[in-house]
């Protein structure tokens, strides 16, 4: 049963006094105790146990991560998280929170109607144990439960075993006139047949309707299904195209072909390459401790110049040699 109802109408009973105890003992009395004096047991017993075949069938059915929507004591949470699922439940019931933390869960204090973290990414919503009655207005809820999901996320929620479309204020009873009369706030009571067709005006897509254990379920899907198959299709192709290019190697580079310098004529010493014509070479060469710039040339060496070179480079190599690196 849900502790989640807009900020505004959220009754001080669901955060202390007779569910905060009901919740440490694990088991009830507990009501919801309408204004002409008609009582909703709430199964307080149910709640603090395992999930049962009936919450099963709903889980087996989720997709993606999971938000729990007044996720009470956390059952499902910590169900979905023992089996490595991503999932979080929130509740206006800082005991609830608690209880959900203590085995193993995600919760957070938190209205649905309020901010929450992943808006528009949750691949799957539970309204599970009446939930679909929180805030007395099933079309506001299902319109937020639709910011909520991802497009074509999936919504699945329990619905009253009677065909029923009611509003309705209540407030909580302990069976022992504990609670404050005053105390109320809206809550709705919707069969499968008015979630339907509430559903389908809003355009849900209903997926599939079930019962299980004397429990009805509805699993509705937010938008247009296709739309959901080419977002799912468009992504498997776009992770295709970065597979097969971390595959591919890399195209292998084409060496470059140089031209050897055509060979000088016979008995004529090659000299260092002409510098262009105009542009005189300006860069010195160190060799040891002399510096020494070369001359810009404009054509080839003379025999004298070469023999003047080759004596140049016997002094140098004698320079070298007789260093700390010779």
């Amino acid at each position: 049963m849900s502790t989640v109802v807009p900020p505004s109408e959220a009754a001080p009973s669901w955060c202390a006094g007779p569910y905060a105890d009901a919740l440490r003992a694990g088991r009830g009395p507990l009501f919801l105790r309408r204004t002409d004096g008609w009582l909703l047991p709430l199964d307080v017993e149910r709640w603090c146990a395992a999930p049962d075949p009936a919450d099963l069938s709903a889980l087996r059915r989720c997709a993606g991560p999971v938000l729990d929507i007044g996720c009470g004591p956390g059952r499902l949470v910590a169900a979905l998280a023992a089996r490595g699922r991503r999932a979080l439940g929130i509740d206006v019931s800082e005991a609830a929170v608690r209880h959900t933390t203590g085995l193993g869960g995600a919760a957070l204090r938190r209205s649905v109607f309020e901010t929450l973290p992943g808006e528009g990414r949750w691949g799957t919503a539970l309204l599970m144990d009446g939930n679909i009655g929180i805030g007395g207005d099933p079309a506001a809820l299902l319109a937020r439960v639709a910011e909520l999901l991802a497009p074509g996320g999936l919504l699945i929620a329990e619905t009253a075993p009677v065909d029923i479309d009611e509003r309705v204020r209540v407030h909580l009873d302990d069976g022992r006139g504990l609670a404050d009369p005053g105390e109320t706030f809206p809550w709705a009571r919707i069969g499968t047949p008015a979630l339907v067709g509430h559903a389908r005006a809003a355009g849900w897509q209903v997926v599939d309707q079930w019962s299980s254990d004397g429990r009805r379920f509805v699993a509705l899907r937010n938008g247009d299904p296709s739309d959901a198959a080419d977002g799912r299709a468009a992504r498997g192709a776009l992770g295709a195209r970065r597979a097969r290019a971390a595959h591919t190697p890399a195209p292998r580079a084409t060496p470059l072909r140089t031209t050897p310098a055509p060979a000088p004529p016979p008995g004529i010493t090659p000299g260092p390459p002409p510098a262009p014509t105009g542009t005189p070479t300006t860069t010195p060469t160190t060799r040891g401790a002399r510096t020494t710039a070369p001359t810009p040339r404009t054509g080839p060496p003379s025999r004298a110049a070469s023999a003047s070179g080759t004596r140049r480079r016997a002094a140098s190599s004698t320079v070298r040699s007789a260093g700390p690196d010779g």
